[in-house]
C-alpha cells in the first residue's frame, strides 16, 4: 500500500525551477507545503518571469495555480532578480524584493543547477 499523500505526489511533480529562457528579471522562492493532516511534506521552488512588473505578480499567479485543489499551500520566503544568459550558459541571481526581502540565493541556486545543468549558476546578494 502507497502511504504518499496526495499532497507529496503533487509537490514530486512540481519543477524545481521554472524561468524565462533568457533575460533579466524578477524571481520569488517559493514554500509549498501539504495542506493534509499529518503530512508536513514541503518543497521550495523558484519561478522568475519578465512579465512580471512586481516580485508578487509572480507569487499571485503561481500560488493560486498551485493551491486551487486545497492541497497544498504556498509561502513566498523572498525574491531577488535573474540574469539569464542562454548564450553564455549563464545564470547570477541577486538583489531582494520590497515586498517579501531577500530570498536565499544559496536554495535558489541549487535549485536552478539542477534545473540547467551544464550552465555556471552564481549568486550575490549585491544589487536590486
Amino acid at each position: 500500500m502507497c502511504s504518499q499523500t496526495r499532497a507529496a505526489a503533487l509537490m514530486a511533480n512540481i519543477p524545481r525551477a521554472d524561468i524565462d529562457p533568457s533575460g533579466v528579471f524578477k524571481y520569488v522562492l517559493i514554500r509549498v507545503h501539504s495542506r493534509e493532516e499529518g503530512d508536513d511534506s514541503e518543497v521550495d521552488i523558484v519561478r522568475g518571469y519578465a512579465w512580471a512588473e512586481y516580485h508578487a505578480d509572480i507569487y499571485d499567479k503561481v500560488s493560486e495555480e498551485l493551491e486551487k485543489d486545497g492541497h497544498l499551500d504556498c509561502e513566498c520566503i523572498g525574491g531577488g532578480r535573474i540574469k539569464h544568459d542562454a548564450q553564455d550558459k549563464k545564470i547570477h541571481v541577486y538583489g531582494y524584493s520590497m515586498g517579501f526581502g531577500r530570498a536565499n540565493h544559496a536554495v535558489s541556486t541549487e535549485k536552478l543547477e539542477a534545473q540547467y545543468p551544464g550552465y555556471e549558476v552564481t549568486w550575490s546578494n549585491e544589487g536590486y
